[in-house]
């Protein structure tokens, strides 16, 4: 990377700071030895906790499943559930 003072310029709107980047590089701007590690120590979980009701046969299925899988069964029926949610979408964007 080679070494720059280059400042980035104020702009007076979006349009012009818009016009700017499409013909610069960022990294023209971007010291290597100036950055940090950022730290997010207040982020929250994007995953949200739920109840479901399983009847027990179709429980201990997919615990046999996700072990054959090698992957806990939580994950198993979220794989599940992402693809099922997947095609279901895909039907809906073809009109059925």
């Amino acid at each position: 990377m080679k070494k720059t003072n280059n400042r980035i310029p104020k702009f007076k709107n979006e349009d012009e700071e818009r016009e700017f980047w499409a013909t610069h590089s960022p990294l023209d701007y971007f010291d290597r030895k100036n950055a940090k590690r950022p730290a997010f120590p207040n982020l929250k979980p994007s995953l949200k906790s739920i109840s479901i009701r399983l009847p027990e046969d179709m429980l201990e299925e997919l615990k046999v499943l996700a072990n054959k899988r090698d992957v806990p069964y939580q994950s198993l029926a979220k794989m599940y559930l992402a693809r099922q949610i997947a095609l279901e979408r895909e039907r809906v964007k073809r009109g059925r």
